[in-house]
């Protein structure tokens, strides 16, 4: 018997309309001919975003959308929606470039020793950003800061400002089209935001190929590398921090271990978190994630190709995590193992040694402002241990698990 409480994205009258929009859209896609369906397409992108691109997001747009059109397959809602995302990106692109030439000030401050967190996914590196988050002291890209670039000032009031509102209505819409979201990841708009986000607006981006199925872009983007897309990366900063005293960046993505040289061309005095868990604690959860992101864009999803996505994807990772922390040009101070049990078993605990580490101080505001977020929301809003089907994505983690064996015994995790 399930004992779980429902849902409120299942229960509430708003998630029936959009279930009713989503059943609507499923039937347009059926019956709408072909030349009526709106177009994803670089130049007819690029004519109604009215924007001059770089010429490395000019590639990156041309390699995303032909690997959309071609492996994709997508709905009617997905067509709308990577329209309207591209768009955006271009847009913001723009306005990023805008500001920069307008003001040359805002290139010239520096981004000093950002901090990055890293590891596997689902290993607590979203609930770790939070809490820093929690830190006056911190600056953190916002999920509706990466929709509309614009700085966040001390004393900013969430609840009051026009694109907090209008990110907020646009992640209802989606967790009512994609049921499961909102209990695998939840987020608000004044969330801290991942990177990928942030690299996506020159289109070099491995978000990308979690909301689609884009295996050629994606394999364009890991031979072309990332040095363009984190020297955007910086730009987008320096526009957020501009007029914000002395920030001290902390930006969080597992896919940043894949990114390490560009990071370091663009911030040489980089520091970094490594968050650890059992790999084999993390794969289901993934591969649902992704299953979860995909359906409402594409019309086929299959469960067991994501599951080798996945798993592939993350053995490659593992060994990056190992030849990472063996690097020599990266000093041991500027370098912060933790594993998962012990963030989750004591937060406060595990941000003091964080913070010890680095020789930063966590004030007493900052410590008190964490108790608090966690009274009021145990392990930051997760409802605890969820068992997804393993065989639904075909891993077998008999097969797996030697892959692991150097990581698991390299990083001293507990199985």
């Amino acid at each position: 018997m399930n004992t779980q409480p429902a849902s409120p994205e299942t229960t509430s009258p708003q998630s029936w309309r959009f279930r009713a929009i989503a059943a609507i859209l499923g039937i347009a896609d059926d019956l709408l001919p072909k030349i009526l369906r709106p177009k994803c397409d670089a130049a007819s992108l690029l004519r109604a975003a009215k924007a001059s691109p770089s010429p490395a997001a000019i590639q990156g747009l041309l390699q995303l959308v032909a690997s959309l059109n071609t492996e994709s397959e997508l709905s009617l809602f997905g067509t709308m929606a990577a329209r309207f995302d591209c768009l955006r990106l271009l847009r913001n692109a723009e306005q990023i470039e805008t500001q920069h030439r307008q003001n040359p000030a805002i290139g010239q401050a520096a981004v000093s020793a950002p901090i990055f967190i890293l590891g596997l996914p689902r290993s607590g590196t979203t609930f770790l950003h939070a809490l820093m988050a929690l830190d006056d002291a911190n600056q953190v890209p916002r999920m509706w800061q990466t929709m509309y670039p614009s700085p966040r000032p001390p004393g900013f009031n969430p609840a009051q400002h026009r694109h907090v509102r209008i990110v907020e209505n646009q992640l209802k819409f989606f967790a009512g089209l994609a049921p499961g979201f909102a209990q695998a990841h939840p987020v608000v708009a004044d969330s801290p935001q991942e990177c990928t986000e942030i690299t996506s607006q020159v289109f070099q981006s491995l978000r990308f190929d979690t909301n689609f199925r884009v295996p050629s872009y994606q394999q364009w983007l890991i031979n072309h590398g990332h040095r363009e897309a984190f020297q955007f990366h910086k730009k987008f900063l320096q526009v957020l921090q501009h007029g914000i005293q002395s920030p001290r960046w902390v930006l969080k993505c597992p896919d940043h271990v894949f990114t390490i040289d560009a990071i370091l061309q663009t911030y040489p005095d980089a520091r970094f978190i490594v968050v650890h868990r059992d790999p084999m604690k993390v794969f289901a959860s993934v591969a649902h994630l992704t299953e979860v992101l995909r359906r409402p864009f594409l019309k086929h999803v299959d469960p067991v190709e994501i599951g080798e996505q996945v798993t592939s994807r993350w053995i490659e990772g593992a060994h990056e995590l190992i030849m990472f922390d063996q690097r020599t040009d990266i000093p041991p101070k500027a370098k912060q193992n933790i594993h998962y049990e012990e963030l989750i078993a004591d937060p406060l605990a595990a941000l003091q040694k964080i913070y010890g580490n680095f020789g930063m101080e966590l004030s007493n505001a900052a410590k008190n402002a964490v108790l608090a977020s966690l009274a009021a929301n145990p392990r930051g809003g997760y409802t605890g241990l969820r068992r997804y089907p393993l065989g639904h994505f075909n891993i077998r983690p008999e097969r797996l698990a030697p892959q692991f064996a150097d990581y698991v015994d390299h990083f001293h995790v507990t199985p």
